[in-house]
């Protein structure tokens, strides 16, 4: 390309700075060049530390105001629906957090709106990460032959007092402690969007979804089954309240195939069987660059015109798990008395 896609940023919250972090590794390919946010602080503390030359009080103003060749939502996602149809109304691709919406009702019909205006990919980057890219490599590569099995375990303390009575999990981000839709749709959304990666198709069984933290206004506990096509079961076990265990989150993970067994256990990745391996990762750094690595792949994309890996389409296929994890619990009802 001749010079550096100019791209504008909807949103300066605590996930943007991971997310500029990414936009500055692909420099020369793509620089951001405006940020708008309700907050003139937070926008204004995100330019500083960036090097962003131009700062907006809305989407609107940035839009009008800036040369952009593409944006970047990282807004809450209760206002994705409409920023991506105000992005599309002027023509510009856009990378939008997830998920597309609240509901797979709303983005559904998102979908349906902004179908073959513009190119729009969500930014799931879960999936990106070295150790869940790397296993979907043994898995092509058939180091453990069909796979007959899964599980995923995720327990954190993160919703669990500490000594000061705080809840670490509510420190780091507080935004969790009001979302009535919280553990499913803001944690293991990234999850059940990263096994789909790895296994395939998927259809939710059975779910039971929980509250322990008395400040949260939805579910810190969920115990999920899945099926594949071929009636292979995955479990999924989570639960940020698990006293004993470190408030930082960390995947557990073991897929089982007729000739081997693939481990995910925190930060090593191993393969046991006909073909052995394993690799040790960073997880800072992973989780780092699994930002950098889904922006490079949306920038990719529009260099070459080539599909985007969490397409729209793709998304929803995660989001009808998300759906069917409430549905199928009766969590929402039972919390509504």
């Amino acid at each position: 390309m001749s010079r550096a896609l100019r791209i504008g940023l909807i949103g300066a919250g605590w996930v943007t700075q991971h997310h500029l972090v990414g936009w500055q590794a692909l420099a020369g390919r793509a620089r951001v060049v405006a940020i708008a946010d309700p907050s003139p602080e937070r926008a204004g503390e995100r330019a500083a530390q960036f090097d962003i030359p131009a700062v907006f009080a809305s989407a609107e103003a940035m839009l009008d105001g800036a040369e952009l060749d593409a944006v970047d939502i990282a807004a809450p996602r209760a206002v994705h629906a409409e920023l991506v149809r105000l992005v599309a109304a002027r023509g510009l691709p856009i990378l939008c957090q997830k998920p597309l919406a609240p509901t797979l009702a709303e983005a559904e019909q998102l979908v349906a709106d902004v179908a073959g205006s513009v190119r729009l990919m969500v930014h799931e980057n879960w999936r990106f990460r070295a150790y869940y890219r790397d296993a979907a490599q043994w898995l092509r590569d058939g180091r453990i032959g069909k796979v007959k099995a899964a599980r995923l375990t995720l327990a954190t303390s993160g919703t669990v007092p500490d000594a000061e009575g705080q809840y670490p999990a509510l420190v780091r981000q507080p935004y969790m402690r009001h979302e009535k839709r919280m553990l499913v749709a803001e944690v293991l959304i990234h999850h059940l969007d990263t096994l789909r990666m790895l296994l395939g198709p998927l259809k939710v069984e059975a779910a039971a979804l929980t509250r322990t933290c008395p400040v949260l206004a939805g579910e810190d506990g969920a115990v999920i089954q899945l099926a594949t096509p071929e009636g292979n079961g995955v479990g999924v076990f989570a639960s940020f309240a698990v006293h004993g265990a470190p408030p930082a989150q960390s995947d557990w993970v073991e897929i089982l195939g007729e000739t081997g067994t693939i481990r995910l256990a925190g930060d090593t990745l191993s393969c046991f069987g006909e073909n052995p391996a394993a690799q040790v990762y960073d997880l800072p750094t992973c989780y780092r660059d699994s930002y950098s690595a889904t922006i490079a792949h949306f920038i990719a994309g529009l260099e070459t015109g080539a599909p985007f890996e969490t397409a729209p389409e793709d998304n929803l296929e995660t989001l009808r798990l998300v759906e069917d994890c409430y549905r199928l619990s009766g969590f929402e009802r039972d919390t509504r008395g």
